[in-house]
């Protein structure tokens, strides 16, 4: 059973530098058909000053710094036990190639359901711009199949 002392449980700060490259690879690999995404001249013509990450994009910073691995370690929950759950974001300002992404999130919730069979661990996220701006919320809902 995952102890509740973790509630509250902060990980790593997790920060990622939006390279334009890796924009588009990412745009291609999720099927995104929006040139915005993929060509810079369509990007800039819509207004941004470089290509825009794709909505998803922001979950990235912390599968790149490690942090999402630590508190699997953390919490002992091995991944073979493991299932995505959910995960909504809500967006307050575009970020584009060129800037950096900052994520600092925090365990709000644990829970079990089915007698314990299933536990759940909520994970919410602030991702900061360069400039310390909120740019992005993520919720992030893993379940543990016991």
């Amino acid at each position: 059973m995952i102890d509740k002392k973790f509630m509250g449980y902060q990980l790593k700060p997790s920060s990622l530098y939006l390279d334009r490259t890796r924009l588009q690879f990412f745009a291609k690999a999720i099927g995104e058909q929006d040139p915005v995404y993929l060509d810079l001249a369509a990007a800039k013509a819509a207004g941004y000053p470089d290509l825009p990450a794709p909505p998803t994009f922001m979950f990235a910073a912390e599968l790149d710094s490690g942090a999402n691995d630590q508190l699997l370690k953390d919490l002992d929950i091995p991944l073979t036990k493991l299932l995505h759950g959910e995960q909504s974001f809500r967006y307050f300002k575009p970020v584009c190639a060129g800037e950096t992404v900052n994520v600092q999130s925090t365990i709000t919730d644990i829970y079990e359901k089915k007698g314990g069979k299933l536990e759940f661990v909520v994970k919410d996220s602030r991702v900061t711009n360069q400039k310390a701006e909120l740019v992005a919320e993520m919720r992030t809902v893993l379940v543990v199949r016991h």
